[in-house]
């Protein structure tokens, strides 16, 4: 067990690098000069000049890059060109509501895609596993910022059911703020469970196809235990296995989707601090944005590798 955390501790190492690697090359790939927005008005070029030196963006990029990753390791993301104060001080503002959201989607998708998939596959051939069938299968295709926006005109705009964009109402406080927080969170969360819950359900279906034709669960049945309990105890266990795989996979996307959920909706998590910081082209905001979403992802993908050899022993070897 201990070859293997080490084993994955060290991929998860590796990508890590190769992220910070990616993002930061590809950054400086974009075209203008970000000092051009650092200050109001005409800039001399003694002026652009002296900011370049300031931030070491005059340094070759070979230069740059070691200062980079010798700063990163000691926890140091830079400073914003935009907002000059630390972005690790940015970062931690946003990160909070960043989370809520794409914990919030991904603990309602599996709270609601495991009995639904379940049901569908007991229920195998009548008509919620084909709508399962066709909702998995459509799920693929839909876009994030598409069902945000249809959700955003129809149950925002038109009906006005729920606010459209921020989140939470000013000058709200105590239990009103909760509620205004969580009336300001159905539909970015919805938008992101509307996509992501369909081919998890029906992925957990096809396990529980599976499953539940393999010989213990007939011998189950032999001897008498009820559908319930061969299905929810028996089945389920070894169903979820795989799934577990789909769920690391499904943060990254959650993750992602929240970016683009954010944008929409004017959230203010990560997301919106991406959208604003490539507008302003901000390096260190960018840079630290990224990598801390590329480490959210590699840890969840690690934590559920750890957790399928946990409840799989077989996957050690």
């Amino acid at each position: 067990m201990a070859r293997f955390v080490l084993s994955r501790a060290l991929k998860a190492v590796l990508t890590i690098w190769i992220a910070i690697t990616a993002t930061f090359f590809l950054l400086r790939l974009l075209p203008g000069d970000p000092t051009t927005l650092m200050v109001e008005g005409d800039m001399t070029p003694e002026m652009q000049a002296a900011l370049l030196k300031t931030y070491g963006l005059d340094r070759p990029l070979s230069e740059q890059y070691v200062s980079y990753l010798r700063e990163l390791t000691q926890g140091n993301l830079g400073i914003s060109f935009r907002q000059i104060q630390p972005v690790t001080d940015i970062l931690v503002e946003r990160l909070p509501w960043t989370l809520l959201l794409a914990g919030t989607a991904f603990l309602l998708t599996i709270a609601v895609g495991i009995p639904i998939g379940v049901y569908a596959a007991v229920h195998r051939g009548r008509w919620p596993d084909k709508v399962l069938q066709v909702l998995g299968i459509g799920g693929h295709a839909l876009f994030v910022p598409s069902v945000a926006m249809l959700l955003m005109v129809y149950l925002g705009a038109r009906l006005g059911w729920f606010p459209i964009g921020g989140a939470i109402d000013p000058d709200t406080r105590g239990v009103g703020a909760y509620l205004s927080l969580a009336h300001h969170l159905v539909l970015p969360v919805l938008s992101l469970v509307l996509v992501q819950l369909g081919p998890y359900a029906l992925t957990l279906r096809t396990n529980m196809l599976e499953v539940l034709g393999e010989d213990y669960i007939r011998a189950a049945r032999a001897r008498g235990l009820s559908t319930r309990r061969r299905v929810w105890k028996h089945g389920l266990r070894n169903a979820i296995l795989p799934a577990l795989t789909l769920m690391g996979l499904q943060l990254g996307t959650l993750v992602g989707g929240a970016v683009l959920t954010e944008t929409v909706f004017a959230y203010p998590g990560v997301g919106r601090l991406i959208f604003e910081a490539v507008g302003q082209r901000d390096y260190p905001v960018l840079q630290g944005a990224f990598i801390m979403l590329a480490v959210t992802v590699v840890i969840a993908n690690a934590l559920t590798d750890l957790l399928y050899a946990v409840l799989n022993p077989r996957i050690r070897l």
